[in-house]
């Protein structure tokens, strides 16, 4: 049986797979701008609109009651990378309006956002998956663990876009085939 930590982990493989195509990306003089915009709607929607908020609605919330701080240790780290990450991603963003307005020089700050939002990802989720997640395994009860997950499935379906978890697989695996042939 799969446990609420498992399904954050097998996000997190979508995750990394979309962070090895932005670092690819990256390394163009001429990036394709449509596909910039969908890494940006891809971190939006999966990454941070579904993904984080299972974490900041669901998990966090419930480590707190197990007794884990709010302020401090990992789930505030946690929470302060998630902050870091949406102001990587604003950056990107604004940046690549630019670009599309013929600002040739808003293509580093593109870039320098992308990186940074990669790294900054890179590191978060290896804490998340060795430290934190499995400070969760230990401190929930195995009913827990299916009431979260049951409660992850809920979040996954309740989509306001009609975008599902698996819509934003297949975006990257097309991203991924473009990129990596």
């Amino acid at each position: 049986m799969t446990t609420a930590t498992q399904n954050l982990e097998n996000d997190h493989v979508q995750i990394l797979r979309l962070i090895e195509v932005m670092e690819r990306i990256t390394k163009s003089a001429d990036p394709n701008v449509e596909h910039l915009e969908l890494i940006v709607r891809i971190i939006r929607e999966f990454a941070d609109g579904l993904h984080h908020a299972k974490e900041e609605q669901l998990l966090f919330p419930l480590m707190v009651k197990k007794g884990f701080s709010n302020e401090s240790g990992p789930v505030a780290v946690m929470l302060h990378d998630h902050a870091e990450g949406r102001n990587f991603v604003k950056g990107m963003a604004e940046n690549i309006s630019l670009y599309k307005q013929g600002e040739a020089s808003a293509l580093k700050a593109i870039y320098n956002n992308t990186l940074g939002y990669a790294d900054l990802l890179k590191n978060h989720i290896h804490k998340e998956n060795n430290v934190l997640f499995r400070m969760a395994d230990k401190a929930f009860t195995s009913a827990e663990q299916e009431s979260l997950l049951l409660d992850f499935t809920k979040v996954e379906l309740s989509r306001e876009n009609q975008q599902s978890k698996s819509d934003y697989i297949a975006m990257i695996d097309k991203l991924s085939g473009i990129y990596f042939r």
